[in-house]
């Protein structure tokens, strides 16, 4: 676990079950997984099965402004550069919501 902020007693916790469920399945022989929580359960993810799809991170959301308030991180996006970055999310959503008829 990566975090820019100091670990409280419940980070401890899960990261020592994170670390024991990795150690039981590197001694029951399994290689190229991870784990982490699946339905509520501690499962055994492949690292293919993790990395199949790529996730994008949008810099306008408001997600990403409470990451950083949280973090205590500097916001590294000029105003050119926001305004830049919402045009594209705005016609990557128009690209999104197109509905292609046909001829």
């Amino acid at each position: 676990m990566i975090r820019a902020i100091p670990s409280n007693a419940s980070d401890n916790v899960y990261c020592t079950l994170l670390a024991q469920s990795a150690v039981h399945g590197a001694m029951a022989g399994y290689s190229g997984f991870t784990v982490g929580p699946v339905n509520s359960r501690h499962a055994y993810i492949p690292i293919s099965r993790v990395t199949e799809v790529t996730n994008t991170v949008k810099l306008t959301d408001r997600m990403w402004a409470r990451l950083l308030a949280s973090t205590n991180q500097p916001s590294f996006l000029t105003g050119e550069g926001a305004l830049q970055n919402v045009i594209d999310m705005e016609t990557q959503d128009k690209i999104d919501n197109m509905k292609i008829s046909s001829i």
